[in-house]
Order: structure tokens, then sequence, then C-alpha cells
């Protein structure tokens, strides 16, 4: 697996609001996963959850967790993020979630009565395939 920083083409893809899903380590070691919006930025990946979210418990328990971002146009061709969560905080005010659901939707976080939680995601390595191999080639 490659190491970071991810070349130009990735961070590009990445910058675009794809579909992802997030995998996380149940205290069992069992992997759980789910569909989540997220953000890159600089390198590191946002991900925002309701406070009664498995996967934020699971996160508190272990950092450790991946990300898995499809291309919208095809899904044969993804990258898939490996890394350690370094930052988990309350999101009081919505401001991570809004700028999740704008990324997304292009208005703001419809649900306002719940508590949100912001994880941020710091990468250690990645890979990229593109439906016969590994993209980006050379």
């Amino acid at each position: 697996m490659p190491s970071v920083p991810v070349p130009r083409d990735v961070d590009a893809f990445l910058a675009r609001p794809n579909p992802a899903v997030v995998a996380t380590l149940r205290p069992d070691g069992a992997p759980h996963t789910v569909p989540t919006w997220y953000d890159w930025d600089a390198g590191r990946i946002l991900l925002n959850m309701d406070e009664t979210r498995l996967r934020l418990r699971f996160l508190r328990h272990d950092p450790r967790a991946a990300l898995t971002v499809l291309d919208n146009g095809s899904w044969y061709r993804h990258v898939s993020l490996i890394g350690r969560v370094v930052s988990i905080e309350d999101d009081s005010d919505l401001t991570d979630i809004d700028r999740l659901s704008v990324r997304y939707t292009g208005r703001p976080f419809a649900r306002r009565d719940t508590k949100r939680v912001s994880a941020w995601l710091e990468l250690e390595r990645w890979h990229g395939w593109d439906g016969g191999g590994p993209w980006p080639t050379g």
C-alpha cells in the first residue's frame, strides 16, 4: 500500500462528494461498516455522526478505521484510506454536519434536534483501484 501523502489525482478524487463506506472495529475485533458522508481536508478526513451511533462507541474504544470512497460515476474506481481517528469532538453548533450536508446536498443539515460528534481520521496508508488494476498508474 502506498504511503501518504496521496498523489494529485487521488487528492482531486477525494475532494469530490463521492459515496463512501466507513469501517470501524467492534470490541470483539469484528468489522462494522456503514455508508457515510466525508470531507477531505489537507490529508485528513472529517466524519460526523449522531452521538448514539455504534461507530462512535467503536471509535472511542479503538481509533483504527478505514474509509472506502467510490467513484460516483463508476464504482469500479475506488480509493481505500486506512488510519486512526486522532480527534473526537462534539459538533454542538452543527458546523461540521452542515459542512458535510452542503457538500453532498447543497443545503444545511435538516435535522437540528440531535447531538452530533465529529471525528478526524488521519491517514497512514491508502490504495486505489480502477477496474482491472491499481489506480492511479505511474
